[in-house]
């Protein structure tokens, strides 16, 4: 990258890789997944992808799943999802019971169909996670008794999310330093490994790779990080206009499901409950998905099959454009003034 270059500070009239375009006669079919942290512009840049492609959208974004969660998790609008068809984008309920080996098994058997008609198919999302377990596979967790999961739910009934936190640093502090923090089912299913074989649950994740019968073609998407915070925290007060509050409210009733333990809204259960002014409640939001955006970070650059892409470097009239790497047959905009 040519470090003279500024970063662009909006997503407006750039334009994807010539490595997006999978040749026609190509035999293998790909699945590309674009990736980066939340507010990166992914949902906007993926449905150009998408369009200019002529294929579909898999969602890896594991809060979006919720159908009861739209404002909150930046989901995909109506008119977003009418561009381009989406899967795994509100298929669940809050109550449902879903876990990343779950999403492993659908999305293979998803791309199993999707793979007749077309030779590409898009995954983003912000979950590393999900994301991994589709392109690398889960590995195989010892079986764990009944009264080791409940000591580690009784840990967080006890001691909320703190708790969990604290022991899964003490046990595992390699683990703790990539898993997503905020989400308590993460941290007890270490916990309970951790209980039951006495040994860190990140000892039992191999690295190695399954084979998967198909190509796989991985992107992030990277911002300076004073752009970044600016684009979070617009998102963030976006998100209030168009009625966070209200959906947070009628969500409150049913804040103890796991769902719901998630930035954007626990920060407002905790103004429902009077713990907090508003304003403060909406800093904490932005606060929480500033960290969150530094975790998904750090996941993305530890896996270095990612190849790295910038605004400056697709921006048609930027000097720091990579000419190699411009997808020149299509006029393609990635995103929009609107979408963050």
């Amino acid at each position: 990258m040519n470090e003279e270059c500024g970063m662009a500070q909006s997503d407006a009239g750039l334009r994807p890789h010539s490595a997006f375009l999978i040749p026609h006669s190509a035999l293998n079919k790909t699945l590309i997944v674009i990736a980066g942290p939340t507010a990166s512009g992914k949902t906007a840049f993926s449905i150009e992808l998408a369009k200019a492609l002529n294929t579909v959208i898999l969602s890896a974004d594991s809060r979006q799943f919720y159908k009861e969660m739209s404002i909150g998790t930046a989901a995909p609008t109506e008119e977003e999802l009418s561009q381009v068809k989406h899967y795994f984008v509100h298929h669940i309920s809050i109550e449902d019971k879903y876990d990343v080996a779950d999403y492993e098994h659908d999305v293979l058997q998803l791309l199993n169909e999707l793979f007749k008609t077309h030779d590409t198919v898009i995954m983003t999302g912000g979950s590393g996670l999900f994301i991994d377990a589709v392109c690398n596979g889960i590995d195989a967790m010892p079986d764990v008794e009944p009264e080791i999961r409940e000591k580690a739910q009784r840990l967080f009934d006890e001691g909320g999310l703190k708790a969990l936190q604290d022991e899964v640093q003490r046990l595992d502090p390699e683990y703790f330093a990539t898993v997503d923090q905020q989400n308590p089912r993460r941290l007890q299913r270490a916990l309970e490994v951790c209980y039951q074989t006495g040994q860190p649950f990140s000892s039992f994740r191999s690295g190695n790779a399954v084979h998967r019968d198909f190509d796989i073609k991985k992107y992030a998407l990277l911002w300076d990080r004073q752009a970044l915070i600016e684009r979070i925290d617009k998102r963030v007060d976006i998100m209030m206009e168009q009625g966070l509050l209200a959906e947070a409210k009628a969500l409150y009733p049913k804040r103890h499901l796991n769902a719901l333990n998630t930035v954007g809204y626990k920060e407002l259960f905790a103004y429902f409950d009077g713990q907090c002014a508003l304003e403060e409640a909406v800093e904490q939001i932005k606060i929480h998905t500033r960290q969150y955006a530094k975790r998904q970070m750090t996941w993305l650059r530890k896996d270095k099959s990612y190849t790295w892409i910038t605004p400056d470097e697709l921006c048609c009239d930027s000097p720091c454009r990579r000419h190699d790497l411009l997808f020149t047959p299509h006029d393609i905009v990635w995103g929009s003034q609107t979408r963050l």
